[in-house]
């Protein structure tokens, strides 16, 4: 079950960053523009999943406790 909501997660913030660099993509903006904020939006994303991350190894750890 732990490991389907791992990839559950995983597929949603794969989607999410796809439609965030599609979004940026076809924006009609300076290239060095376009790129700096695909490096934004790439390096809040990696954070929202690091968070994830800790989050969901946090209550694995916690049920390994209480077993």
């Amino acid at each position: 079950m732990k490991s389907e909501t791992a990839k559950l997660l995983a597929a949603f913030l794969a989607g999410a960053a796809a439609g965030a660099s599609l979004g940026i993509l076809l924006a009609p903006d300076k290239g060095s523009e376009t790129r700096k904020k695909i490096k934004d939006k790439l390096s809040a994303l990696g954070e929202k999943a690091t968070q994830a991350y800790k989050k969901i190894r946090g209550k694995k750890d916690e049920d390994e406790v209480e077993e």
